[in-house]
């Protein structure tokens, strides 16, 4: 089993920034693959980023790119989402999960354990 815990959301103006981090713990952190996806009110959970268990491999969706990052300390057991240049549009629920399988991947179901969420309001 693998817990994991989101923190860093809130509330911030249209241009601003936020860092989320989720920490896990339990099975080894480093043999997993880490996601970030959100979920919109009446809107279906949808693919933010994912890392490599080195994190030497990233993919952002294009929605973000270029104004998110992804990153992580395997010596901290911590998987941030940078968020720059925040719109309105990227007001969610963010969800960490956690998977193992080869590479990195976009996909929901190829994750196994799901962080409990943390709200990130945008105001235009």
């Amino acid at each position: 089993q693998v817990q994991l815990v989101e923190s860093g959301g809130g509330l911030v103006q249209a241009g601003g920034s936020l860092r989320l981090s989720c920490a896990a713990s339990g099975r080894t952190f480093s043999n997993y693959i880490m996601g970030w996806f959100r979920q919109a009110p009446g809107k279906e959970r949808e693919f933010v980023a994912t890392i490599s268990w080195s994190g030497g491999r990233t993919y952002l969706a294009d929605s973000v790119k270029g104004r998110f990052t992804i990153s992580r300390d395997n010596a901290k057991n911590t998987v941030y989402l940078q968020m720059n240049s925040l719109k309105p549009e990227d007001t969610a629920v963010y969800y960490c999960a956690a998977g193992r399988v080869p590479g990195i991947t976009t996909q929901a179901q190829q994750y196994d354990y799901w962080g409990q969420g943390t709200q990130v309001t945008v105001s235009s």
